[in-house]
């Protein structure tokens, strides 16, 4: 089954996305920062979530650890 049709992979993904583009545009924030908008802008809206919702993201990530360690 592809993490489309499961909602837990699909947000694992979606976390991983957001994680991931929030540590990249704190190395180099020049690779997202220029493409604010058009179809590469998705990447650059899942770092800004990434860094102004941090701690939710974090609590999300550790429920979702856990969940998939030791529930399924």
């Amino acid at each position: 089954m592809s993490a489309i049709f499961n909602f837990q992979s699909l947000l694992s993904v979606i976390l991983l996305l957001i994680c991931t583009c929030a540590y990249l545009r704190a190395l180099a924030p020049r690779i997202l920062d220029k493409n604010k908008t058009g179809p590469l802008g998705i990447f650059w809206k899942c770092a800004r979530i990434g860094e102004r919702k941090s701690p939710y993201v974090a609590i999300c990530c550790i429920v979702m650890a856990f969940s998939i360690l030791f529930v399924q």
